[in-house]
């Protein structure tokens, strides 16, 4: 079943590990049918990832357990209809901190789910996180 998940976890690896971990999603999502999106400022990870529902509770189980996340929280988990990053086994964007300088229109309530995500608060709409993060990429 099409599923998508999206988690926040507090950053606790260099620029090399960042690095490594996108090496590693391009060798291992293509084959585990995974795509989506990663988010990272110095000190926060943000993480929407797309592919079957058993495959991400056992990525996610995996991330929970990796020194390089610390307080990995899960925003949201649901099935969806089509993927939103369908050609992207792991996009990523650096971005400055939770001062993000929105250079889009973005309303308020925008900037309400942004920072309820840095802070690892559930989002109820997982429609209103993956819209949020497609203005990044």
């Amino acid at each position: 079943m099409l599923s998508q998940l999206v988690y926040v976890s507090n950053r606790k690896c260099s620029d090399d590990e960042i690095n490594k971990i996108l090496d590693a999603c391009k060798k291992n999502n293509p084959t585990l049918d995974i795509t989506g999106v990663l988010l990272y400022s110095d000190k926060k990870f943000i993480q929407l990832v797309e592919g079957n529902a058993k495959v991400l509770n056992q990525l996610y189980d995996k991330i929970k357990n990796d020194s390089r996340h610390e307080q990995c929280t899960m925003i949201s988990f649901g099935m969806i209809k089509e993927r939103a990053f369908p050609s992207w086994h792991m996009g990523s964007r650096k971005i400055a901190g939770a001062d993000v300088d929105f250079k889009t229109n973005i309303t308020s309530q925008d900037k309400i789910t942004f920072n309820n995500l840095l802070e690892g608060k559930e989002e109820k709409d997982g429609g209103r996180v993956l819209g949020l993060l497609k203005k990044f990429f």
